[in-house]
C-alpha cells in the first residue's frame, strides 16, 4: 500500500519518500505511526517484515482441500532445517498438518494433493520431497520464493533448538552480523547487492523485491551508526540501523560458511 501510495503521488509529481508513505498508511489505520502498526500486524500473527518475508497476501487462487490418509501425514511428521539456529517442526493434528518455525507458532496446513499442503492463514504452500520408500526425505517452502529444508532427525533438532536457546540466553551478537548488515544496506540501496554474499533462496527474495527495497533504503539514506539489540527467538542477531534521513530494524544471521541466509528490514529504530 505504501509503494502504491508512493508511485500514485509521484506520478502527480508530488514527491514522497517510502518512509513518509508507510507513516501515512499508519495514519489510514488509525495507529500512531508505522512502528505502532507493524507491532499490531506481528501481534496478529502477521509479518510486517519486507525481506525475505514480505508482507502476506491472500492467494492468488482458491484452494481445495483433499483428504489424505492418516498414514500418509505421520510419514511426513518430522523436523526440517530452516537455516542454521531455526528448524521446521511438522505435526500430524487429527486429517491436517501443523508446521511450526522455531519462536513462531504453529500454523495448520492442509493438503491439496498427496505431496503438496497449503495454509489459510497466509499466502505459503509445502511440498514434500518423497523418496522410494514413501518418506519425505525434505520438504520446500513455497513462500516469497522456494526455500527447501532437508530433513533431520530429532537430536539434531535438538541440538540446533539447544543451541539457539543457549544465543537467546546469552543475548551476545554472532561474529560478523553488523558488518554483513551494512554490506546488504549498502548494496541494495544501491540497486546492485551481492548475491553472492546470500545463500540461493535469500538472494532468489532479495531479486524479487529489490524494486521496492532499493528506493526504501535509499531514501534513507547512508549509515550513521549501528546498535545491536538483541538475539531473537530464531537464533538472528537484531540491529537497528541510524540513517541520515530515518531509522531501520534489522534481522539477521548467517550459515556456517559465513553468507548471510537470513535478512528481515522493517522501518523504524
Amino acid at each position: 500500500m505504501a509503494q502504491t501510495l508512493r508511485e500514485a503521488l509521484g506520478a502527480k509529481s508530488i514527491p514522497l519518500t517510502h518512509s513518509d508513505s508507510l507513516e501515512v498508511i499508519a495514519k489510514l489505520f488509525g495507529q500512531r505511526d508505522w512502528n505502532t502498526l507493524a507491532a499490531r500486524i506481528r501481534a496478529a500473527g502477521g509479518s510486517a517484515d519486507v525481506l525475505p518475508s514480505a508482507q502476506q497476501s491472500p492467494p492468488d487462487v482458491m484452494r481445495q482441500e483433499i483428504a489424505v490418509a492418516v498414514a500418509v501425514l505421520d510419514r511426513y511428521a518430522g523436523f526440517y532445517q530452516f537455516s542454521e539456529p531455526a528448524v521446521l517442526s511438522v505435526m500430524r493434528e487429527d486429517h491436517h498438518l501443523a508446521v511450526q518455525l522455531t519462536g513462531q507458532r504453529a500454523v495448520p496446513f492442509f493438503a491439496e494433493s498427496q505431496t503438496e499442503f497449503f495454509a489459510r492463514e497466509v499466502d505459503a504452500q509445502i511440498s514434500f520431497v518423497i523418496a522410494a520408500d514413501g518418506q519425505a526425505t525434505s520438504l520446500i517452502l513455497h513462500q516469497n520464493g522456494d526455500k527447501p529444508m532437508p530433513r533431520i532427525d530429532a537430536a539434531s533438532a535438538k541440538q540446533i533448538a539447544d543451541r539457539t536457546a543457549e544465543r537467546v540466553k546469552k543475548q551476545s551478537p554472532a561474529p560478523g552480523t553488523e558488518a554483513a548488515v551494512r554490506r546488504l544496506i549498502e548494496g541494495v540501496a544501491s540497486g546492485q547487492p551481492d548475491y553472492a554474499d546470500m545463500t540461493p533462496a535469500l538472494a532468489a527474495a532479495t531479486r524479487e523485491q529489490l524494486p521496492h527495497l532499493q528506493p526504501f533504503l535509499a531514501d534513507l539514506g547512508a549509515i550513521e551508526a549501528t546498535r545491536f539489540l538483541g538475539v531473537g527467538a530464531q537464533g538472528e542477531d537484531v540491529y537497528s540501523v541510524r540513517h541520515a534521513n530515518g531509522a531501520s530494524h534489522w534481522r539477521i544471521a548467517l550459515d556456517a560458511t559465513g553468507i548471510i541466509s537470513t535478512a528481515w528490514v522493517s522501518a523504524g529504530p
